[in-house]
Protein backbone atom coordinates (compact mmCIF):
# COMPACT_ATOMS: atom_id res chain seq x y z
CA UNK A 1 0.00 0.00 0.00
CA UNK A 2 2.91 2.24 0.64
CA UNK A 3 4.54 1.70 -2.84
CA UNK A 4 1.53 2.56 -4.17
CA UNK A 5 1.32 6.53 -2.52
CA UNK A 6 5.14 6.85 -3.48
CA UNK A 7 5.46 5.22 -6.51
CA UNK A 8 1.90 5.59 -7.55
CA UNK A 9 0.24 3.15 -10.06
CA UNK A 10 -1.00 4.36 -14.24
CA UNK A 11 -4.78 4.47 -14.66
CA UNK A 12 -6.28 2.16 -17.05
CA UNK A 13 -8.14 3.69 -19.93
CA UNK A 14 -11.52 3.90 -17.55
CA UNK A 15 -9.88 5.33 -14.96
CA UNK A 16 -8.42 8.10 -16.87
CA UNK A 17 -11.77 8.80 -18.46
CA UNK A 18 -13.23 8.82 -14.84
CA UNK A 19 -10.73 11.35 -13.70
CA UNK A 20 -11.52 13.61 -16.71
CA UNK A 21 -15.33 13.39 -16.09
CA UNK A 22 -14.12 14.93 -12.67
CA UNK A 23 -12.30 17.77 -14.24
CA UNK A 24 -15.09 18.33 -16.64
CA UNK A 25 -17.96 18.47 -14.30
CA UNK A 26 -16.69 19.90 -11.44
CA UNK A 27 -14.58 22.97 -13.56
CA UNK A 28 -17.72 23.26 -15.69
CA UNK A 29 -20.07 23.49 -13.25
CA UNK A 30 -17.64 26.06 -10.92
CA UNK A 31 -17.41 28.00 -13.64
CA UNK A 32 -21.21 27.96 -14.39
CA UNK A 33 -21.56 29.53 -11.17
CA UNK A 34 -19.85 32.69 -12.30
CA UNK A 35 -21.98 32.57 -15.79
CA UNK A 36 -24.71 32.14 -13.24
CA UNK A 37 -24.06 35.75 -11.26
CA UNK A 38 -23.43 37.02 -14.48
CA UNK A 39 -27.53 36.35 -15.77
CA UNK A 40 -28.92 36.70 -12.71
CA UNK A 41 -26.97 40.34 -12.27
CA UNK A 42 -27.83 41.37 -16.44
CA UNK A 43 -29.33 44.23 -15.82
CA UNK A 44 -27.19 45.83 -13.34
CA UNK A 45 -23.96 44.57 -14.37
CA UNK A 46 -24.64 45.21 -18.36
CA UNK A 47 -24.70 49.41 -17.65
CA UNK A 48 -20.43 48.47 -16.72
CA UNK A 49 -19.43 45.19 -17.94
CA UNK A 50 -15.50 45.18 -18.81
CA UNK A 51 -14.64 46.02 -22.42
CA UNK A 52 -11.53 45.00 -22.70
CA UNK A 53 -11.54 44.20 -26.52
CA UNK A 54 -13.67 47.19 -27.37
CA UNK A 55 -16.85 45.33 -28.17
CA UNK A 56 -19.19 47.23 -26.26
CA UNK A 57 -20.19 46.47 -22.36
CA UNK A 58 -23.62 44.56 -23.34
CA UNK A 59 -22.14 42.67 -25.76
CA UNK A 60 -19.02 41.74 -23.91
CA UNK A 61 -21.18 40.31 -21.23
CA UNK A 62 -23.27 38.41 -22.80
CA UNK A 63 -20.11 36.68 -24.73
CA UNK A 64 -19.04 36.07 -21.32
CA UNK A 65 -22.10 34.34 -20.02
CA UNK A 66 -22.26 32.52 -23.25
CA UNK A 67 -18.44 31.71 -22.26
CA UNK A 68 -18.89 30.88 -18.72
CA UNK A 69 -22.39 29.54 -18.83
CA UNK A 70 -23.54 27.94 -21.62
CA UNK A 71 -20.18 26.60 -23.43
CA UNK A 72 -19.22 25.30 -19.41
CA UNK A 73 -22.75 23.13 -19.56
CA UNK A 74 -21.31 21.79 -22.69
CA UNK A 75 -18.41 21.04 -20.89
CA UNK A 76 -20.06 19.27 -18.15
CA UNK A 77 -22.08 16.93 -20.25
CA UNK A 78 -19.09 15.96 -22.47
CA UNK A 79 -20.76 17.43 -25.99
CA UNK A 80 -18.58 18.84 -28.25
CA UNK A 81 -16.13 19.72 -25.79
CA UNK A 82 -13.07 20.66 -28.00
CA UNK A 83 -15.51 22.87 -29.56
CA UNK A 84 -17.45 24.34 -26.19
CA UNK A 85 -13.86 24.80 -24.73
CA UNK A 86 -12.55 27.12 -27.56
CA UNK A 87 -14.59 30.15 -25.97
CA UNK A 88 -14.19 29.40 -22.06
CA UNK A 89 -10.33 29.94 -23.14
CA UNK A 90 -10.87 32.48 -24.81
CA UNK A 91 -12.56 34.53 -22.10
CA UNK A 92 -10.15 33.68 -19.35
CA UNK A 93 -6.93 34.56 -21.53
CA UNK A 94 -8.86 37.70 -21.79
CA UNK A 95 -9.15 38.02 -18.14
CA UNK A 96 -5.90 36.61 -17.27
CA UNK A 97 -4.01 38.67 -19.70
CA UNK A 98 -6.44 41.65 -20.60
CA UNK A 99 -8.78 42.46 -17.69
CA UNK A 100 -5.96 41.23 -14.78
CA UNK A 101 -3.16 42.06 -16.67
CA UNK A 102 -2.05 45.01 -14.53
CA UNK A 103 -3.39 43.27 -11.26
CA UNK A 104 -1.64 41.34 -8.61
CA UNK A 105 -1.15 37.50 -9.51
CA UNK A 106 -3.60 36.43 -6.67
CA UNK A 107 -6.10 38.46 -8.05
CA UNK A 108 -5.71 36.95 -11.62
CA UNK A 109 -4.79 33.87 -10.67
CA UNK A 110 -8.00 31.70 -10.42
CA UNK A 111 -8.58 32.51 -14.70
CA UNK A 112 -4.82 31.47 -14.99
CA UNK A 113 -6.06 27.84 -13.36
CA UNK A 114 -9.02 27.56 -15.19
CA UNK A 115 -6.94 28.69 -18.05
CA UNK A 116 -4.93 25.60 -17.43
CA UNK A 117 -7.60 23.05 -16.41
CA UNK A 118 -9.25 23.96 -19.77
CA UNK A 119 -5.83 23.59 -21.77
CA UNK A 120 -5.38 20.52 -20.57
CA UNK A 121 -9.18 19.38 -21.31
CA UNK A 122 -8.48 19.94 -24.61
CA UNK A 123 -5.60 18.12 -25.03
CA UNK A 124 -6.70 15.00 -23.69
CA UNK A 125 -10.54 15.35 -24.69
CA UNK A 126 -13.47 14.23 -23.07
CA UNK A 127 -12.60 11.11 -22.15
CA UNK A 128 -15.23 7.64 -22.54
CA UNK A 129 -18.10 8.96 -20.49
CA UNK A 130 -19.40 12.04 -22.76
CA UNK A 131 -21.59 12.45 -24.93
CA UNK A 132 -19.20 12.81 -27.58
CA UNK A 133 -18.32 9.42 -26.98
CA UNK A 134 -21.86 7.96 -27.32
CA UNK A 135 -22.42 10.06 -30.26
CA UNK A 136 -19.79 10.75 -32.29
CA UNK A 137 -17.61 7.03 -31.38
CA UNK A 138 -16.87 4.93 -34.67
CA UNK A 139 -17.85 2.16 -36.09
CA UNK A 140 -15.55 -0.63 -35.73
Amino acid sequence: MIKFFIYGSPLREKGTSAVLLLFRVFAGILLMSHGWAKIENFGTLSQGFPDPIGLGSQFSLILAIGAEFGASLFLVLGLLTRLALLPIMFTMGVAFFIFHGADPFAVKELALLYLGIFTALLLLGPGEYSLDKLLFKKKQ
